[in-house]
Parts: C-alpha cells; sequence; structure tokens
C-alpha cells in the first residue's frame, strides 16, 4: 500500500500544464486514463485502511439503544478527511514517474 500520509499532492484544486500531464504517453486521453484508474485504486485502499482501523472501534452489542460518540474515531475521520484526493495523489504520482503502465499492443509485437 501506498503511505498516502506522506505525499505531497495539493489538497486544494489547482490548474495543471496539460503537456506535462501526457509527455510520458503523447496522448492526454490516454494519461488521463491511467491516471483515472490509479485514482479508483488509491480510493479503495484507503477506503479498505478506513474500514480497517474502523473496525477497532466495532461494538458487538446489536440492541445498542444509545450511539456514543468516541473522541479517537472522530480524530481518525478528521484526519482521512483532511487528505489530498485519491485524484490528486494519482496526478501527483504521474507527474513524478511514479506510475508504471505499459501498452498491450507493444507487447504483442
Amino acid at each position: 500500500m501506498t503511505d498516502f500520509k506522506k505525499t505531497n499532492a495539493s489538497r486544494e484544486i489547482q490548474t495543471n500544464d496539460h503537456n506535462a500531464i501526457d509527455a510520458q504517453t503523447g496522448n492526454i486521453y490516454e494519461a488521463i486514463s491511467i491516471i483515472g484508474k490509479r485514482a479508483v485504486t488509491i480510493g479503495d485502499e484507503v477506503k479498505q485502511e478506513i474500514y480497517d482501523k474502523l473496525e477497532e472501534f466495532g461494538v458487538n452489542n446489536e440492541m445498542l439503544e444509545e450511539i456514543f460518540e468516541n473522541r479517537e474515531q472522530i480524530e481518525l475521520s478528521r484526519f482521512y478527511e483532511s487528505l489530498p484526493k485519491p485524484t490528486a495523489i494519482a496526478l501527483q504520482e504521474w507527474l513524478e514517474g511514479k506510475i508504471y503502465f505499459r501498452r498491450p499492443e507493444d507487447d504483442e509485437q
């Protein structure tokens, strides 16, 4: 799993140079497709990490009439809400050359 806590991806919306984005592929649509697929993977990894950590707070009593606020659970939620979005992380990884991709048609030749 990628360490999302140490990413230097922007937490705010920013404009990016499309020439920098499509420099590796020569095609902006292909680059966006690759970045999008990586963003989905990152989103799934973050979601799984959140579920794993929230399981620690699970309550076994199904007939619980009152909902107790758990300060640790609230802090955990705030932390994950403050992380950059998966698309921003994927774009940053792409621009840094950390995403490996290959074209199936190149493998056949």
